[in-house]
């Protein structure tokens, strides 16, 4: 099975659309969106529309924060722009739309893989992996050999020895990494829909169940049009111009 990985969509039909055409050339067999269908972008009702339909032919997807946040009435946690966008992308869902997003998993679990949107240790308190040590506690915190997660919208990989010693890795797009059933591994594919390493095109990764190698992926798109779009929605210009910059 060749399964993809998207994560942190947020919204941006045209990462979204250019990631999806990309892997289906790649002969993807399944797919799973690690949350944060929605936020930030300005086609959060394509996007879900999208989504709900790749799960009806069997696609697993999760709940993320702003996902989470459209459901909430207090949002007074979120940081000002967030807030903006999820009160406003809470008014482009139709209650089906959002009855799916209430209905989505914190986790999923299939054989030796673990789905999660933040981490293994409290998925629902969306804690960031921002380096080794809390790679580690994600890891410490499942059996599962391999990790998927969202959330930060930097690929990295992270890999844990038998004894516990863990490293951090920046893989290379399109050079596919083989994952040792002798380590752990944690990975984080990118955020598709709002990158945020310095590079504007989507990111996403691929992972063969056979051959045990993992694939990341960039995936350039019309992000002049994503930008404009956020623009003329009347959302904060400063989402728009971080996906020219990828920052």
């Amino acid at each position: 099975m060749l399964i993809a990985f998207l994560t942190d969509l947020h919204a941006n039909r045209e990462a979204v659309s250019a990631c999806l055409a990309h892997a289906e050339q790649q002969q993807v067999t399944q797919y799973a969106f690690l949350g944060d269908l929605v936020g930030y972008g300005a086609d959060p009702a394509w996007v879900m529309t999208t989504v709900m339909e790749y799960v009806r032919r069997g696609a697993w997807v999760l709940l993320g924060n702003h996902d989470a946040g459209v459901l909430q009435e207090d949002r007074q946690g979120m940081n000002p722009v967030a807030r903006q966008v999820v009160e406003w992308t809470r008014s482009q869902l139709s209650l089906e739309q959002l009855d799916f997003l209430r209905a989505l998993p914190y986790r999923v679990e299939w054989k030796d893989l673990l789905l999660v949107h933040a981490n293994a240790w409290a998925p629902e308190k969306w804690e960031y992996i921002d380096g080794v040590m809390e790679a580690m506690r994600s890891m410490h915190a499942t059996k599962a050999a391999i990790t998927f997660c969202g959330h930060v919208h930097m690929p990295t990989l992270y890999h844990m020895t038998l004894t516990g010693k863990t490293g951090e890795f920046l893989p290379t797009p399109e050079n596919s990494i083989p994952l040792s059933k002798q380590r752990r591994w944690l990975v984080i594919p990118g955020s598709v829909g709002q990158p945020r390493d310095g590079n504007p095109a989507a990111c996403y990764a691929t992972f063969d169940t056979e051959t045990q190698e993992l694939t990341y992926f960039r995936v350039p798109y019309d992000t002049e049009t994503a930008a404009q779009k956020i623009r003329l929605a009347g959302l904060p210009a400063s989402l728009a111009d971080r996906l020219i910059t990828g920052n």
